[in-house]
């Protein structure tokens, strides 16, 4: 990679390689990586599914197991209603988010550096830094949330929530509509926000550290040092980011599936 300024090297890696202009521009890095995550999960956890045996596990076949049984707890303890869509889509949200999130752990300069030798310019390689991948997965749960809303409630009992609550008044109803408005479309947005910026977050320092340390030998120890650190409290934030984004979905897919 050729050398470039502080500035340079920061924008290089917070830059994903894209095609088209404005809104139909496409980041194909990141939806490269999202899909074949994705693609990865389905297929380990088929794979370890039909190969299950009821005898004594084996390593991978325990560990996936743990993960289901934790989903399953924390659906059982948090949904409310009746659905069996709902512990699949958490499980789903919860290893699809952490693998995601778990590239954060490559070192910075790997990759892309592995790109720009094969010719391309740029290359970001955690899809939750994007937050045309957060406001993806955020737009799926609201389109779900407004589903089963209407689905549990009725088209009547959806608009009747939303105009006759807090205040249950017929003079109120604008003020009703106005506030649990702003509460539904929140739901979303506090979603996508939250998880692409305590990544986003993550992987400046990433990049800090590298820039800072990286190409200096006497302080590379340091750098080392630093980044080991960083990785390991990292670890914490990426499992509790893709927990928060599946509580969150349980707790407002619940909330939609409650008639009163």
């Amino acid at each position: 990679m050729a050398a470039q300024t502080s500035q340079g090297y920061i924008q290089h890696h917070l830059t994903n390689l894209s095609v088209g202009e404005g809104f139909w521009t496409w980041h194909i890095d990141s939806l490269f990586f999202s899909v074949g995550l994705g693609v990865l999960f389905l297929w380990l956890f088929r794979s370890v599914g039909k190969k299950a045996t009821t005898g004594v596990p084996g390593k991978l076949q325990c560990f996936v197991e743990m993960i289901i049984e934790f989903v399953d707890s924390s659906v059982k303890e948090t949904f409310h209603g009746r659905n069996p869509v709902i512990a699949p889509l958490a499980l789903t949200i919860f290893v699809w988010v952490f693998m995601m999130n778990f590239m954060d752990m490559v070192p910075v300069d790997w990759i892309p550096s592995l790109a720009a030798a094969a010719g391309i310019p740029y290359m970001k390689v955690v899809p939750t830094t994007d937050l045309n991948i957060t406001f993806s997965m955020a737009i799926g749960v609201f389109l779900l949330i407004i589903y089963y809303s209407i689905k549990v409630k009725g088209v009547s009992g959806f608009v009747k929530e939303l105009t006759m609550q807090p205040f249950n008044h017929w003079t109120m109803i604008p003020v009703n509509f106005l506030l649990e408005s702003v509460t539904l479309i929140a739901k979303p947005i506090s979603l996508a926000l939250r998880l692409f910026g305590n990544l986003y977050a993550g992987e400046l320092i990433f990049i800090l550290i590298a820039l800072m340390y990286g190409g200096n030998m006497a302080l590379s120890a340091l750098g080392v040092t630093l980044q080991l650190g960083w990785l390991i409290f990292h670890i914490l934030v990426i499992t509790l980011q893709a927990f928060i984004f599946m509580m969150l979905t349980i707790v407002y897919l619940s909330m939609a599936h409650e008639d009163h």
